[in-house]
């Protein structure tokens, strides 16, 4: 057999030797052949290696692009609402994202995200979608190279194929969170009917009062989307579990949205240290921390996954179409 490429033996070396793919060139054992206590310990181990493998510099550039992307990407937003005669969906999209990070790092971004949408207007706003759904296209790229690298799959597919799935996937994003605000307002008018109309059906309205714990729902729903959508093919079409990558990144998200006030306040904040950067640097470590989560999601997922014994091996070093 033909020895490896430079370039393929440089990728190889970033991958975890945790990762389905190097597992099924190696000897690990697989899940269904231990008991429940070793198991838990062997993905464990695999979530583990896997993450700190390159986990660190793969967060670090995650909380570098949502920065980046963030105001582009509210900008697409507008755009598409306004191209379907929803225009006050655009500014809901920011409340709606602001609701899912902690207080400081909402109040920094409110403003400057409301100054810059509502400066856009006429053909000065479609240039900037232009541009922003390119530029956020760049974050669904790395969250798919995360995921390639959590399974060991290179990419074979050309860049204009990959950018252009990207970019449908921003739009599509768009629609769908169109699409939950929309519901989310059948449902407040459905609770304000039960409660005025029919008074006797309060548990009714208590259940649509649950549901609107929606954020956290609407956040997982995302995240499972992303991770189905941008897993390899060759594992999205397998029986390989789904769904623990984006729980755990939804568990992890919301406790850093808790949790973060909590330990800044606790260490007398960070003006003394940034000064007027202290916002963004909690933005930053906040966004460096939900990467890290998604690495770890991304991991999980890998870990939980067995190249099954027949059907979809490939050589070694083919590239994923």
């Amino acid at each position: 057999m033909a020895d490896d490429t430079p370039a393929q033996q440089r990728a190889d070396a970033t991958i975890s030797p945790e990762s389905p793919e190097a597992r099924q060139r190696g000897f690990s054992k697989r899940l269904s052949d231990l008991g429940v206590t070793d198991r838990m310990i062997e993905v464990s181990k695999r979530v583990l290696v896997g993450a700190y493998t390159d986990g660190f510099t793969l967060a670090g550039n995650l909380a570098y692009l949502s920065l980046v992307t963030l105001f582009p990407f509210f900008i697409v937003a507008t755009a598409v609402a306004r191209l379907l005669g929803r225009t006050g969906d655009g500014l809901q999209t920011v409340a709606a994202f602001l609701r899912t990070v902690p207080p400081d790092v909402a109040e920094l971004l409110r403003g400057p995200i409301i100054e810059v949408l509502e400066a856009r207007s006429g053909s000065l706003l479609w240039l900037g979608a232009l541009v922003g759904l390119w530029t956020t296209s760049g974050f669904i790229e790395t969250v798919r190279a995360i995921l390639r690298q959590a399974y060991g799959v290179p990419s074979g597919t050309s860049f204009w194929r990959l950018k252009l799935g990207a970019i449908g996937m921003v739009i599509g994003s768009v629609i769908l969170a169109m699409m939950a605000f929309s519901f989310q307002v059948l449902l407040i008018g459905a609770e304000e009917f039960i409660l005025r109309v029919l008074p006797f059906a309060s548990d009714t309205a208590r259940i649509i009062s649950i549901t609107r714990i929606a954020p956290g729902i609407a956040l997982f729903g995302a995240l499972y989307i992303l991770f189905y959508t941008l897993t390899p093919t060759k594992y999205r079409r397998s029986d390989c579990v789904k769904w623990p990558g984006p729980l755990f990144v939804t568990i992890w998200w919301l406790a850093i949205t808790a949790l973060l006030p909590v330990v800044i306040g606790a260490f007398g904040g960070y003006g003394l240290t940034y000064g007027s950067l202290a916002g963004v640097m909690v933005a930053l470590i906040f966004f460096f921390l939900v990467g890290f989560g998604v690495v770890i999601g991304a991991e999980l997922n890998a870990a939980l996954a067995e190249v099954p014994p027949k059907g979809l091996e490939e050589p070694h070093g083919k590239p994923e179409e």
